[in-house]
């Protein structure tokens, strides 16, 4: 096994990267993937087919999987924007919600190459080529699990990873290794306590008993992962969220503790959203969010979240940008537009 100083060492690098949060565990396989498998035999996952392959589970069941040199992993946590308060009756806001994580740049394109530094600092250390594998919500691995083996925090009770200086307001990134790191000590406490504050504020009621989601109703699921229409009996409940969710992590009171943002994750999109951004063709929406985690949705994705969250608004002046979407080259643009006038004529 390594000394002890390199590890100190790598935290330390991390830690200049902006990384707040840093352990080590071992490639031992995961013990809790028992519950990975059984949310993804009752099809909790929905849309997301990429997760049940034999090949995704097997890799997620065991990091030697991926790595076969794999010693240690390097579990590391960077914080994106502090959560806005939410109101204290959940009523909708004036403004369109988007996830505070995707208001600055897309993590998939900024930690790899944070990641990357890291790994060559290791190899200047140690003056040597090692195996490795780095992953940021890119790879199969249960990264929560890691995290609380490498005692960065515990998995809450809507899933999320919770440390008690930081909330759960960053994202997780892992580098495997093939080189034999000290294991930290698991985070082996949970601070949830009796609070259910999560599991009463969502609107969809999706957290189910086990600290896992049930995907098909998650409202981050469904304005991001899922390509199709979004259930009828679903849309109501969305409220003014076009990107993402951030509910249950609002009401959390761990996250009075939430970091400041990383300098690439602080807002740089063009904010608020107007009703009018329902229009946007794809070239603007292209340009509009090229560096933005909200490209993921794509347009069609993007204006069937709006269309929505501008029915839940129930505003008549909105009926005119309504009735245009109408006339829009994507069915499901028209299908979403269509249910929003249908909404606030009700109204």
């Amino acid at each position: 096994m390594l000394s002890n100083n390199l590890k100190q060492a790598v935290k330390e690098k991390a830690r200049q990267l902006g990384f707040i949060l840093a352990g080590v565990t071992s490639s031992e396989p995961l013990k809790n993937f028992n519950v990975f498998q059984d949310w993804i035999n009752k099809k909790y996952h929905g849309e997301m087919t990429y997760l049940s392959t034999e090949r995704s589970l097997a890799r997620r069941a065991d990091p030697k999987q991926i790595l076969p040199e794999c010693k240690s992993i390097l579990v590391l946590a960077i914080p994106y924007s502090p959560l806005p308060k939410l109101k204290d009756d959940l009523t909708i806001s004036e403004n369109f919600q988007i996830a505070s994580y995707a208001l600055g740049d897309d993590y998939h394109d900024v930690l790899p190459q944070k990641l990357k530094a890291i790994v060559e600092f290791i190899e200047e250390q140690l003056g040597e080529k090692i195996p490795n594998r780095y992953y940021t919500d890119s790879g199969p691995i249960l990264e929560r699990e890691l995290a609380q083996r490498a005692g960065l925090g515990w998995i809450g009770k809507n899933s999320m990873l919770i440390n008690p200086k930081a909330g759960s307001t960053f994202f997780l990134a892992e580098i495997l290794l093939g080189i034999e790191l000290e294991p930290d000590q698991p985070f082996s406490t949970d601070h949830c306590g009796t609070c259910n504050r999560c599991i009463a504020a969502c609107p969809t009621h999706c957290i189910l008993p086990n600290r896992t989601l049930d995907s098909n109703r998650c409202i981050s699921y469904l304005t991001i992962e899922h390509k199709n229409e979004i259930a009828e009996n679903l849309r109501e409940q969305i409220g003014n969220w076009i990107f993402g969710c951030d509910i249950c992590q609002q009401v959390c009171p761990w996250n009075r503790f939430s970091q400041p943002a990383d300098s690439a994750f602080e807002p740089n999109i063009p904010l608020p959203v107007l009703t009018s951004d329902l229009l946007l063709d794809p070239a603007a929406f292209n340009q509009r969010f090229k560096k933005s985690p909200i490209k993921r949705a794509k347009r069609r994705g993007y204006a069937r979240n709006l269309a929505i969250a501008i029915g839940n608004k129930k505003n008549k002046q909105d009926i005119p940008v309504l009735e245009k979407a109408l006339q829009d080259d994507e069915p499901l643009i028209q299908t979403h537009a269509k249910w929003a006038i249908e909404k606030i004529n009700n109204e």
